[in-house]
């Protein structure tokens, strides 16, 4: 056994019955005013000497790790981070969302390690699989962005007692220019929608840049159309919530939790269950807000109505009026399944290849393309940070060569006759 200098109150490591070496160390004190010991067992003295050193320079730091063996990385996401961290900051659809992208390309790699025993290099593993499979910058950035975040909080709660999101290096994505249709587009989608029923759904979308959610969550209470000072007002998104098992106790032995004959739908503090998985809740952060109506939208959602009021009067009791300004002819709110696949039909009526969301954008290039600043497009479209409005800056290209060609084509001299002035 070596012989060192050990100061005075430095633990006794002696050897046991069992014929392993033991000692107890003080790292603190507990909740509860008494100390918090830790006991240390190894095979061999040198074992449990750096044992008991990591465990005082714990204790120097500040930094003592939880008592008890340490979970896993896939244990402590799964178990403790999303099921009572997350839910505090974040959508229960998001969680979800985090919670497959880790199932899928990171518990594979780092799943099974200890969080004590995680290094910078297993999540570094990680993001350098996701890129030799081919995927997305953007996915790999993503998922470099839950951990991280689950990683700090396992450091502020001492599951791990360094703070390896400082450690990991990111990884990159080149700046994204967001793509928006061209105006000619944009022209041939209106245009294919002008004998569907939903032609306003789809003229909102394109003229306000609303996102699909908020679209579908418009309601009549929220739409002023008549007043001198005409505005749609977003206060609501139509979502789709997945259900989860209520069959803890007793599991029913379904794959799907929708088909649990106990299903839950967690709902949060102001969100609404409107049928099936069909949710309305307040849209996120800087979403919220108010935006003026053209005169020409005003007219569609005048005949729109007329329309509504035309099915609700045939349709008579089996009518459920919940106030919604786009749903099916007896008032059932329409769902972002049916909505996305009508859309595709229009696409492929009008021979593009655009996404829902795409309107949206288009209304970003063109309220840029007309000189709008890009601050007031902010405001309009209720981006959360005006970096994500100054993106659309490159996008607006082709909508800005046109506006400068109409200048031209309106400065042109007008022709004379003979070949001099």
């Amino acid at each position: 056994m070596p012989k060192k200098r050990k100061p005075e109150d430095y633990p006794t490591i002696s050897q046991g019955a069992d014929g392993k070496w033991h000692a107890w160390v003080t790292v603190g004190t507990k909740p509860n005013g008494r100390p918090d010991q830790r006991h240390v067992k190894r095979q061999n003295y040198e074992g449990a000497e750096a044992r008991v050193d990591e465990l005082l320079a714990q204790k120097r730091t500040g930094q003592v790790q939880n008592a008890g063996r340490a979970p896993t990385v896939q244990a402590w996401f799964e178990e403790v981070y999303f099921e009572t961290v997350a839910p505090l900051t974040m959508d229960l659809t998001t969680i979800e969302g985090a919670r497959k992208k880790l199932r899928r390309y990171a518990y594979p790699t780092t799943g099974k390690i200890r969080m004590d025993r995680l290094q910078p290099s297993n999540v570094t593993a990680v993001y350098v699989a996701m890129v030799r499979s081919g995927l997305a910058d953007t996915t790999v950035l993503q998922v470099h962005r839950i951990i991280v975040r689950g990683l700090r909080v396992a450091f502020r709660t001492r599951v791990i007692t360094c703070n390896l999101a400082e450690l990991i290096t990111p990884p990159t994505a080149k700046k994204k220019v967001l793509a928006a249709p061209t105006k000619g587009e944009a022209d041939r989608v209106l245009a294919a929608t002008d004998n569907r029923r939903s032609s306003t759904r789809w003229r909102c979308g394109f003229g306000l840049g609303l996102r699909q959610g908020e679209a579908l969550g418009l309601r009549w209470p929220w739409l002023d159309i008549d007043s001198e000072q005409p505005e749609a007002r977003i206060h609501w998104q139509l979502h789709r919530r997945p259900f989860l098992h209520g069959c803890s106790g007793s599991p029913c032995g379904r794959r799907r939790a929708g088909n649990c004959p106990q299903r839950i739908l967690p709902l949060k503090a102001g969100e609404i269950q409107v049928e099936g998985g069909l949710i309305l809740k307040p849209p996120k952060g800087s979403s919220y807000g108010e935006i003026p109506l053209p005169a020409e939208l005003v007219e569609e959602f005048r005949r729109h109505r007329e329309i509504q009021d035309f099915e609700k009067m045939m349709a008579g009791d089996a009518y459920v009026d919940r106030g919604f300004v786009f749903c099916d002819r007896l008032g059932h709110p329409i769902s972002p399944e049916a909505d996305w696949k009508e859309f595709q039909e229009i696409e492929a009526e009008a021979g593009v290849h655009l996404r829902v969301h795409d309107g949206r954008h288009f209304t970003a290039s063109f309220l840029i393309a007309l000189g709008v600043d890009s601050s007031v497009v902010q405001k309009i479209l209720r981006h959360s940070s005006i970096k994500v409005t100054e993106g659309y800056l490159d996008a607006s290209t082709e909508l800005k060569r046109e506006a400068t060609s109409r200048m031209g084509q309106a400065l042109r001299r007008p022709q004379r006759e003979g070949n001099g002035w």
